[in-house]
């Protein structure tokens, strides 16, 4: 005899609506957590004051793999206020939300230097290739297609204190103070552009396109020390040595930290050159 038959007939509605509700019970309990967390996520995008829209926006990067996190992320895209619409973009970039590819190509051509940049990042940390034309831009004043950059283009990137303040929110992380110490940290308070010029040509190291190892050989003569720098850097890290010749001059540059990245970065382009001709 199964033992569901010692269950008196009276007593079997009774047990399964107690099993019942012990399969639903900790799931129904969650829940309204769960209402309370969107409920606070979209209020707070529904936020008039733009600082609380964009502090909502931002933190949608932690919530991966999850398409109503994305879509909210989306419609920030086109919020009115630059600064939501450059946390979305960083909230896409955080999310790795490959389908918002088109869209965040769209906000490269944005007007405000914030959202062109956090765009170029989501699109960078994403290796989709129109990341590295901004940074290009960026770094060298024009696009690589050898056009020259459009009116508001040229705009954003000469206002010093749009480029000021993207120097210390997108440029501070790419520059490499361990090496350069305090000296670097004084440059980005008095300099106006070159911290996210910097970052531009940083982040051009891994750029396969031969016109940016150019670019940045021509930055490593920059009039901003800061950059030069960075440029060195990124000639460092792209590890083609046929460039490591055409640095050698850097080695004389008025500033010594300068001269110690761009000694480190010809020794180390020279054994990269070694190596590769053993190998033939």
């Amino acid at each position: 005899m199964t033992s569901h038959t010692c269950v008196p007939p009276f007593v079997r509605p009774v047990l399964c609506i107690l099993l019942l509700w012990g399969t639903l019970a900790p799931r129904s309990s969650a829940q309204p957590h769960i209402d309370k967390a969107w409920g606070i996520l979209k209020a707070g995008l529904a936020e008039g004051n733009a600082e609380k829209r964009a502090a909502a926006t931002s933190v949608l990067g932690l919530v991966l793999k999850n398409p109503e996190a994305q879509a909210l992320a989306e419609k920030s895209l086109k919020d009115e206020k630059p600064q939501v619409r450059a946390a979305a973009a960083d909230a896409l970039a955080a999310m790795q939300a490959s389908s918002a590819v088109p869209l965040l190509k769209e906000a490269v051509q944005d007007k405000d230097v914030s959202v062109v940049l956090a765009a170029a990042h989501a699109l960078y940390v994403m290796k989709v290739p129109e990341g590295y034309e901004v940074y290009y831009a960026v770094l060298t004043g024009k696009k690589k297609s050898g056009n020259g950059l459009v009116a508001d283009q040229k705009k954003m990137l000469s206002d010093p204190k749009k480029m000021a303040q993207m120097g210390f929110e997108q440029g501070i992380g790419f520059i490499p103070f361990a090496g350069l110490g305090l000296g670097a940290i004084n440059a980005i308070t008095k300099d106006d552009t070159s911290p996210v010029r910097a970052a531009a040509a940083k982040l051009l190291a891994t750029d396969p396109d031969p016109r940016s190892g150019e670019a940045l050989v021509e930055a490593a003569a920059d009039k901003s020390w800061l950059v030069r720098a960075a440029a060195l850097d990124a000639v460092a890290l792209r590890g083609e040595y046929t460039l490591g010749p055409r640095v050698e001059f850097a080695m004389d540059d008025e500033k010594e930290q300068v001269r110690y990245i761009a000694a480190a970065t010809v020794i180390r382009l020279r054994d990269l050159g070694e190596a590769h001709s053993q190998t033939k």
